[in-house]
């Protein structure tokens, strides 16, 4: 009976089943679709592609890229992109999940085989190095169905381009520096030691070598060299004076044609020593030499040195022959005493004068002299034993008589002292009233050259400044001093005035050139500034035509010309390499633009329209140039006109596309 209602059931049956897989299938497919959201985990898999190993091996490499760089990268599987583009997606979920600059975002569609990598870009990491990781690392992997692999990479990819920026420890570094800075110390002062001692020795050789070796001097060290140049001008110097007291001597004794080649030899070593002295001079000045250059002038001060003293050698001999004082002891002992009797009669009336003129003039302006008396008066006491040792010793037997040529020399030497010290003390008077009468003209060219100074302060710079507060200064003192102390305000007005002279000749030369180099920058401005407004009315109005390199050396020639008109009162120099690149660079600005005008005009064809007019003027731009659509616009054929505003520009990046 129930049989006839059978095939009723089984269709209510169907129906329902067909219902329900229907029910299934709307709601796995709403299940599949993943909207754009706030995105919560670093990791996210709605699409559950990844096993529980697999979805923490992508975490760790997330998380190792911020540990070490500091960058978070957000990666999502979902099974489609919700009906939106995978760009879309992935800039709505950024936005939804408030992305900084340090976030960036890997979005994998595993059902409709679509991916996006979306973000700023590390600063370590250019867009080549994106386009590499992307397209050999992470497209690969997608490829396959490999997601895990695909998200370690991108990670891992990241990490890798941001290598550089890594660092080593500062501890580690203060230890190393500090333990470097201990051994450098030690081997400093080792080394220091072991200098000082082996220049101690080269310093005992070199006083043993031949002045003519010219190679073994200069196989010495600069420092060697400096204290041997020293001690041989010492060593000249006291020979000059002394072979120079003898000569005399023997000039009044023999007569001047019989000590000729004596003379003749004085002569050679004073001009020698003149020498080594004006090399020594020029060594110690301000102006340095390389260490080449003082080599050879040591080893040639040395040498000049070194034969003055043997040409004083190799007349010894024959000078002591003719000075054989045994000869005519008795006479020169005699006139050695009358000459002190004449010293010894002048000593008072010195006394006096020195007496005078402290009272004068204060201490400074007689340091030189205050102890002449008291000095002469020695001497002469000293000439008078050596006499009296002389007379004794002649008195001996003949062979026993040479201590009376030693007590000559020295009695001799003695009284030429005494004299030339009461002589000192009888010419200061003259030499103090030739220094007031001439002060007044001193001072007077001195205020004269600082008012010349004070004109050319401006072209002096740091020395002419310093030479006007030195001359000023001395002319204050002098003019202080001028009564109590002539001879010191002398010698400092005319020392400053000499400064200042030398100050005011090279101001005065950087003046002419300063006003020289004032004219040729002018001129060039003035050639810039045309240069520049030619080149810049020819691209302005012909700019639709022009390629960027004309543009690039017009922005240079106006960077030059801004440049020289900054360094224009300030840095005139500058200001005109700069104005004379400016003016360079304009002119290959305008040849360029023009050349590029031929080549836009000759693919133009023979239209001679209006708009072509406009395009080339730039009046009409391509509008996909400004993001409009193709034909879109003012005009016609895709031109319309253009409008404020730039053309790009960020580091954003967004690409991606199908696996």
């Amino acid at each position: 009976m129930l049989l006839p209602h059978r095939p009723a059931r089984w269709s209510v049956l169907a129906t329902i089943t067909m219902l329900l897989a229907g029910i299934a299938l709307i709601g796995a497919a709403t299940t599949a679709a993943e909207p754009p959201t706030r995105l919560g985990t670093y990791v996210v898999d709605s699409a559950q592609v990844l096993d529980r190993a697999r979805f923490d091996d992508v975490r760790s490499a997330v998380d190792q890229l911020y540990a070490n760089k500091q960058v978070r990268l957000w990666i999502v599987y979902v099974q489609d992109f919700d009906g939106l583009g995978p760009e879309t997606w992935a800039a709505r979920t950024a936005t939804q999940s408030g992305f900084g600059k340090r976030d960036l975002l890997l979005a994998v569609a595993t059902q409709t085989r679509d991916y996006w990598f979306f973000g700023d870009l590390p600063s370590g990491v250019s867009d080549s190095e994106l386009d590499s990781l992307l397209t050999t690392g992470v497209e690969p992997a997608l490829r396959e169905s490999r997601w895990a692999e695909a998200g370690i990479a991108t990670a891992n990819g990241l990490d890798s381009a941001m290598r550089g920026d890594g660092g080593v420890s500062v501890r580690a570094l203060l230890i190393v520096a500090l333990v470097i800075a201990l051994v450098v110390g030690g081997l400093v002062l080792y080394s220091r030691k072991r200098r000082r001692d082996r220049r101690a020795a080269e310093l005992r050789a070199a006083r043993q070598l031949d002045p003519d070796n010219s190679v073994a001097l200069g196989a010495l060290s600069l420092a060697v060299l400096q204290v041997r140049s020293r001690e041989v001008l010492v060593e000249i110097d006291n020979a000059i004076r002394t072979s120079g007291e003898e000569l005399e001597l023997a000039t009044g004794e023999f007569g001047a044609t019989a000590v000729t080649p004596f003379s003749t030899a004085l002569a050679h070593a004073k001009t020698a020593a003149s020498k080594a002295f004006s090399i020594r001079q020029q060594l110690d000045d301000d102006i340095p030499e390389t260490p080449d250059q003082q080599r050879t002038m040591l080893v040639d001060l040395i040498g000049t040195v070194g034969h003055a003293d043997r040409e004083l050698d190799a007349q010894v001999t024959e000078f002591d022959a003719m000075r054989d004082l045994l000869i005519n002891a008795a006479d020169r002992l005699d006139a050695l005493t009358r000459d002190l009797v004449d010293l010894t009669g002048r000593t008072p009336a010195s006394e006096t004068e020195l007496t005078r003129l402290t009272t004068a003039y204060p201490a400074g302006v007689l340091v030189s002299i205050r102890d002449n008396v008291t000095m002469a008066r020695a001497r002469i006491t000293f000439a008078e034993y050596n006499i009296d040792n002389g007379r004794a010793a002649l008195a001996e037997p003949v062979g026993k008589q040479g201590g009376a040529v030693a007590s000559i020399r020295a009695a001799e030497a003695a009284v030429g002292q005494a004299r030339t010290l009461l002589d000192a003390v009888d010419n200061a008077a003259t030499n103090i009233q030739q220094a007031t009468d001439g002060l007044a003209a001193a001072l007077a060219e001195l205020r004269s050259d600082i008012a010349t100074a004070k004109t050319l302060a401006s072209y002096g710079g740091p020395e002419i400044a310093a030479a006007i507060t030195t001359a000023e200064a001395a002319l204050a003192k002098a003019t202080a001093n001028a009564t109590n102390d002539p001879l010191d305000a002398f010698h400092d007005a005319v020392a400053a005035d000499a400064v200042l002279d030398r100050a005011n000749a090279a101001a005065t030369d950087r003046k002419l050139a300063a006003e020289d180099l004032r004219r040729r920058l002018e001129r060039a401005l003035a050639d810039a500034r045309s240069r520049v407004d030619a080149a810049t009315d020819y691209i302005t109005t012909r700019r639709g035509g022009i390629d960027a390199d004309a543009r690039t050396r017009l922005s240079e020639a106006q960077r030059n010309l801004d440049a020289a008109r900054q360094l224009d009162a300030t840095d005139p120099v500058q200001a005109l390499a700069f104005a004379q690149a400016a003016a360079d660079m304009a002119g290959r600005a305008l040849q360029e633009a023009q050349a590029s005008v031929r080549a836009w005009e000759s693919r133009q064809g023979p239209s001679g329209t209006a708009q072509a007019g406009a395009v080339l003027g730039g009046i009409l731009i391509d509008g996909l140039l400004r993001g409009a659509a193709s034909g879109g616009g003012s005009g016609s054929g895709g031109y319309r006109p253009g409008s404020y505003g730039g053309s790009s520009g960020s580091r954003r990046t967004s690409r991606g596309g199908r696996f």
